[in-house]
């Protein structure tokens, strides 16, 4: 049975008097903490109050209040719920905050981001450089008065779309057919980029002296991003000492597109099949991390059995995301095609069971704020009973014969390092990874959602924090996920599949909600304010592949350059949720 929740009520406005305020704004929750105080506040959060785990930095831009907004969400490692603190900072350029790297270092992309699309300046952060647009950008473009070159308007239905539906492609106002704008007098093709020049100066290439008297060379080489392991357009700038890493910084920003400026004119509804294509091979996640926090904005219930559906499908989908882990580790470590394909198998028998519930075998779109869009038909759920019964339990058990104790899969991995627990919780690393290390944090359990507490299911945890540990532990939540499925198409109940009448337009009354999951790849989450219109003020993904690589660098340093594309690999990165 599910642990029972710490209701436990932590008062930071009584510790730190005048220093910080309870939140006061209907819809909001936690504490608003002044600027000059805030590593003070962070570390006694971290280190009195035991909230060891700082998932999320989320930048706001309240335009019409002339403010900006920093919102922090925090966890313990042993469970419960979270503390929300956030800092606002007047809306005039320098915009200024400081930085919580020296508290969490996780917090280091994040507020890269921030800076990058927000334009807030994180004081005492050592590498604030662009991270998803491009070095030469004019502007931060999640700021409320940011357009870009061919705007039409704010939110959408655009006018020119609907009613009228005399739509036009915004580059076919441009003479070279592009959606971009440069600043005045610049040329691209004599453009030398500053960012290069930032990020090598730290990797740059020069000399060591060794002990013996003996000169080595440490040189500078990217990996990717047009590389065959790196999972998509992903490149790393490492430094090596003869053959060991010594160095690394990771380069992203090369698939993004602007996802949240899309999803904050996007209506509601609108937003669930964007959702779909973050981490394309769990769209039915996506749904569900994203349905929840409008859910809790719009106060309303669940469907009974939807709620069942849901966990069906969700578990469906961490079970072919982590075969597909599997077999492409595989094929990152040399053994070319064979574990892939018989992984790829088991995804397609699931993916037909998608196809039938929702039309599609990726990009889903299945759920709704209350429910989900159809039923399962009863000759699905047929084929899901065969598939959780007889077929992936027994197609597990194979996949684990044929490679958990292959002499040359077991010397490759066992033994290489990835992470220990502790640095993995500093640098807000979820998921498996973290699980991996032996801290045994699921959100299923430490922090329920859904109908998650009425599930018999054990945390899948591994001790070692190796590459081995890392590769067990998946087929061990396979497991679990079995066991999970099996108890809901035994308990799933008759009745209707959604709690609201269907609609195109939904009321969501103003305030802010955060819905997480766990996600296959750790926790997935989506923070949602409204003020009350048809489209969000502010639409973020806490994307678990863009924050576990925050640790890239503390995981490589040490080991060989053979092992990288391996521990690239145990973090089961997928580009399009990295760089949104």
């Amino acid at each position: 049975m599910a642990a029972p929740v710490s209701t436990q009520t932590v008062d930071l406005a009584a510790r730190f008097p005048g220093a910080v305020t309870a939140e006061a704004r209907p819809g909001y929750a936690g504490f608003i903490v002044e600027k000059d105080k805030l590593v003070e506040v962070a570390t006694a959060i971290r280190d009195e109050f035991g909230f060891d785990l700082l998932t999320t930095v989320t930048a706001v831009d309240y335009l019409p209040e002339d403010k900006m907004e920093v919102v922090y969400h925090a966890y313990k490692t042993t469970g419960g719920p979270g503390l929300v603190f956030r800092v606002q900072v007047p809306r005039a350029d320098p915009i200024e905050v400081p930085s919580l790297i020296d508290v969490w270092p996780g917090v280091d992309l994040q507020e890269r981001e921030a800076w990058d699309l927000m334009g807030i300046r994180f004081s005492g952060h050592p590498d604030l450089r662009r991270i998803l647009m491009w070095e030469g950008y004019e502007g931060h473009p999640l700021r409320k008065d940011w357009q870009e070159p061919f705007y039409e308007e704010d939110v959408k239905p655009f006018k020119s779309r609907w009613p009228e539906g005399k739509h036009v492609m915004a580059e076919e106002k441009n003479p070279f057919r592009d959606n971009v704008k440069f600043l005045e007098n610049f040329d691209p093709e004599k453009w030398i980029p500053e960012n290069e020049e930032m990020l090598y100066s730290s990797l740059k290439r020069y000399t060591v002296q060794s002990e013996d008297g003996m000169s080595t060379d440490r040189i500078v080489i990217n990996m990717g991003p047009q590389h065959p392991s790196t999972h998509g357009v992903f490149r790393a700038a490492l430094t090596l000492e003869g053959e060991t890493i010594v160095g690394l910084k990771p380069v992203v920003g090369y698939l993004h597109r602007n996802h949240e400026k899309i999803g904050e004119r996007n209506t509601f509804i609108q937003n669930m099949p964007y959702t779909d294509r973050l981490d394309y091979f769990n769209s039915m996640s996506n749904n569900l991390g994203y349905a929840i926090a409008v859910e809790k904005l719009m106060k309303i219930p669940v469907a009974e059995r939807a709620e069942y559906i849901r966990v069906i499908m969700v578990e469906l989908s961490r079970i072919q995301n982590h075969f597909i882990f599997i077999g492409m580790l595989l094929n990152d470590l040399g053994a070319m095609y064979t574990p892939a394909l018989y992984a790829f198998e088991e995804r397609e028998l699931i993916l037909d069971i998608f196809e039938a519930v929702a039309g599609s075998r990726m990009m889903c779109n299945y759920l709704r704020f209350g429910g989900v869009v159809r039923d399962v038909p009863e000759d699905v759920m047929q084929k899901i009973k065969g598939l959780v019964f007889e077929r992936l339990p027994a197609k597990t058990d194979e996949m684990d014969r044929l490679l958990s104790e292959n002499e040359v899969l077991v010397a490759r991995l066992k033994g290489v390092h990835v992470i220990d627990g502790e640095t993995a919780i500093k640098y807000s690393v979820t998921g498996p990874v973290l699980r991996a290390a032996g801290v045994p944090y699921d959100i299923r359990r430490a922090d329920p959602y859904s109908i998650y507490d009425r599930f018999e299911f054990d945390v899948a945890m591994r001790p070692n924090g190796d590459l081995f540990d890392n590769y067990i532990i998946r087929l061990d939540e396979i497991r679990q996920s079995l066991r999970i499925l099996q108890q809901a198409v035994k308990q799933i109940p008759d009745g209707p599949i959604n709690s609201q009448k269907p609609q195109y337009q939904v009321r969501v009354p103003a305030g802010e909600a955060y819905g997480r999951i766990e996600s296959p790849k750790g926790e997935l989450g989506y923070y949602v304010v409204s003020n009350g219109k048809p489209n969000p003020w502010r639409y973020h993904v806490r994307a678990p592949s863009f924050v576990n690589i925050t640790c890239l660098e503390q995981m490589c340093i040490g080991t060989k350059i053979a092992d990288f594309v391996a521990l690239l690999g145990v973090l089961d990165i997928v580009m399009g949720e990295l760089d949104r």
